[in-house]
């Protein structure tokens, strides 16, 4: 049996880089107690500093009463870090074989009903598990970055998870105000980030085949569809393309000239020539602004997107 979700009040963050730490911020605003582990040299620190930026945004977005941004402590060792915490979210170094030595190692402490998520953004949980006592207990849990601001959470349990694990961590990530969503057959890169390679992969090909250019491409989903898709995917999207009759007239009138557009996507080769009009682009679309300009300025956006929302 699965820890129940609204007793879960401690967690441990097993992995302190940018994904786990902003996991971490993201848990204490929501009034749980925190344990974070990881082994690089000055982890504390920039975890202080992380959750220090971090929160006025948590706090405008609706921090729980009595939130502590300093109900955290650090535990080098992860092993020690899991005792006694009734959820673990694991967002070491994307690789198998890291993962794979680390999930045995907690899952060997843990009582068996304490899921196991881990924040990998493409691994296959039925091969991260391998090794592991309990192999059950343990499910993917990919936010999407930064994962203090953005609601998204993607559950896989694989072939290898329990049903009531794949319940139990859907249940918690509500219970702290996330949107977990249950991808139901294992692939690689999960949903989210194989709907955005796709997309990628057909900008790609426009800016090689000379289309063009990056700042363009970029502006005809930030200026166009982007927006609507703040709102609503890309299924209900082409509901309200097909008016008063919706999907049913859109897959009639529409679907064949949609489907005559797949059949010219490219697959590009991404040769180190194009990899420098890649970068050449991008460095002239975003004029001069550094990647921490550019980060605080998608931050502030969201955050008024979010509250925008909540009023919609």
């Amino acid at each position: 049996m699965a820890s129940s979700p609204t007793a879960i009040r401690r967690v441990a963050c097993i992995g302190a880089g940018t994904i786990g730490a902003s996991w971490a911020a993201y848990f204490l605003s929501r009034g749980l107690e925190v344990v974070v582990s990881d082994p690089a040299p000055g982890a504390p620190d920039l975890l202080r500093r992380m959750i220090e930026q971090a929160w006025p945004a948590l706090l405008r977005l609706g921090a729980v009463p009595g939130a502590d941004p300093t109900a955290w402590r650090f535990e080098p060792n992860p092993v020690q870090a899991v005792e006694g915490v009734g959820f673990v979210q694991e967002s070491a170094p994307e690789r198998y074989d890291i993962k794979k030595a680390l999930l045995p190692k907690l899952d060997a402490v843990l009582p068996p009903e304490v899921v196991i998520a881990s924040s990998s953004s493409g691994l296959l949980i039925s091969r991260l598990s391998q090794g592991c006592e309990h192999p059950e207990r343990c499910v993917i849990g990919h936010p999407f970055n930064p994962p203090h601001l953005v609601p998204l959470v993607e559950v896989v349990g694989g072939a290898t998870a329990a049903r009531a694990t794949i319940d139990s961590a859907m249940a918690f990530y509500r219970a702290v105000g996330k949107h977990p969503i249950e991808i139901r057959k294992e692939v690689p890169g999960h949903l989210a980030n194989r709907l955005q390679a796709a997309l990628w992969r057909e900008a790609v090909h426009l800016v090689e085949e000379g289309v063009a250019s990056v700042a363009d491409v970029d502006a005809a989903i930030s200026e166009g569809p982007g927006l609507r898709w703040a709102l609503m995917g890309p299924h209900a999207t082409f509901h309200l393309a097909g008016g008063d009759g919706g999907m049913t007239h859109f897959l009639h009138h529409l679907l064949p000239a949609m489907q005559s557009w797949w059949e010219h996507l490219g697959t590009p080769d991404v040769t180190p020539a194009l990899q420098t009009k890649l970068i050449e682009g991008v460095r002239e679309s975003v004029g001069g602004r550094s990647v921490a300009e550019l980060a605080a300025r998608r931050d502030a956006f969201l955050i008024e997107l979010l509250e925008l929302r909540r009023r919609t």
